[in-house]
């Protein structure tokens, strides 16, 4: 099954801010999504952050967070950037 993803618009806007070799690592979490579904347990870090929200880390000081609702195949990707400002 392919699911749909999409990143939402705030978060799009500060992908420019983002070195590019995490932007880089982000696009392939997108893919991974976009073919694995919201469960990305090999990526580094990965845990469940409660009902219908995930995390990893693209590197060390780097997060990704993602929204997944059950029985749909739209994932939303909410937050990317450093771990300390991360939502969770």
């Amino acid at each position: 099954m392919q699911y749909r993803v999409t990143i939402r618009r705030k978060t799009a806007k500060g992908l420019r801010q983002l070195p590019g070799d995490v932007r880089k690592l982000l696009f392939l979490l997108v893919e991974d999504l976009m073919a694995d579904g919201p469960y990305q347990r090999t990526w580094p870090n990965y845990s469940p952050l409660g009902e219908n929200r995930y995390h990893c880390h693209l590197k060390y000081s780097w997060v990704a967070c993602w929204t997944w609702y059950k029985d749909s195949i739209e994932i939303e990707v909410n937050y990317v950037g450093s771990r300390e400002k991360a939502p969770y």
